[in-house]
């Protein structure tokens, strides 16, 4: 028997930038960032995935750069639960991306970045069941089943990597595209011993924002990755209106849409206000899977902390 998987996702990708692509550490408008995801996957099959992230990321030796190069440290956490927690995945992992100025504003970039992960998994025994623990009243009682060894967790070392490049004509705009890989060394993870590693994941991702009117702004966005046999395409985009457009650090709301491709269609809405921006999510599924699913693919909070000191200024950097 094969058994195939792929790795955990959000459809808020945007807002994930250290699980996206490592050289997006750093690059964001601001000296310190902070971002936190939470997704629910198939609600309708009791909770069967549930992911969360946290990560933090901020540029070191500013003043010893050239001006409007950036070089960015990363701290990304992950945690996966996987059929209401008998498997589940933790990483923690440490990022770093260079970001170096292509003009004299400091518009064009190019960007590289990399990122080590501590990976461990984690398989809870006594949440398995079995044909033979199966009665009229459920399931109970010991089953017949041996385990060969007592090595249900595993413990492995990732290493991932990744480009971008973004460019700006103005303050107004900003456009991006970048390329990743993740599990590059392919790292083997078994229960058992057998020789399985988990495959490389090929991302490339896009995006950008422009204004369309003298208030609204619009952010598109979209990926394409693939890892061993699964492939997933998703694009999208938001439309951003000024709360209090007079004010020098306006408050904005967002509403938007994103369809993941024979998958599901994604509403989306967010918040921004104080350099904090929340947005929430819901995977409609529309694929054959729907009827069990009850159309119900997935809801998905996030929210993105960006520190803007007094007076800072700096350049357009992705949003989406």
């Amino acid at each position: 028997m094969t058994i195939n998987a792929q790795d955990p996702h959000f459809s808020q990708f945007f807002a994930s930038p250290l699980t996206l692509n490592p050289a997006f550490t750093g690059k964001f408008d601001g000296t310190l960032r902070v971002a936190g995801n939470y997704r629910n996957q198939w609600p309708a099959f009791d909770n069967v995935y549930t992911t969360s992230t946290l990560s933090l990321d901020f540029d070191i030796l500013k003043n010893k750069l050239p001006y409007f190069d950036t070089w960015g440290i990363g701290i990304l956490a992950l945690t996966d639960k996987a059929g209401g927690g008998v498997l589940t995945n933790n990483y923690i992992g440490i990022s770093t991306a260079y970001q170096k100025s292509l003009d004299e504003n400091g518009f064009k970039q190019l960007g590289i970045g990399f990122q080590g992960t501590y990976g461990q998994k984690r398989l809870d025994r006594n949440k398995l069941y079995f044909e033979d623990q199966l009665t009229p009243y459920g399931f109970t009682g010991v089953t017949q089943e041996t385990f060969t060894t007592n090595n249900l967790n595993i413990n492995y070392l990732d290493v991932n990597a990744g480009l971008l490049y973004s460019s700006s004509t103005s303050t107004s705009n900003n456009f991006y595209i970048g390329a990743s890989m993740y599990h590059i060394n392919r790292p083997r993870e078994s229960f058992l011993g057998a020789g399985w590693s988990i495959a490389s994941r090929t991302t490339i991702s896009a995006g950008g924002f422009f204004p369309v009117s003298d208030i609204l702004t619009l952010h598109t966005s979209g990926i394409f990755q693939y890892q061993a046999a699964a492939t997933e395409t998703v694009v999208g985009g938001a439309l951003a209106a000024p709360i209090d457009k007079l004010s020098q650090d306006p408050s904005n709301v967002y509403a938007g849409l994103w369809y993941r491709l024979n998958d599901a269609v994604i509403p989306y809405i967010g918040l921004e206000f104080s350099g904090m921006r929340i947005g929430a999510s819901y995977d409609v599924n529309v694929s054959s899977l729907k009827a069990g699913a009850q159309s119900r693919g997935g809801m998905e909070l996030s929210i993105i902390y960006v520190k803007k000191p007094a007076g800072y200024k700096g350049i357009p950097c992705p949003k989406f």
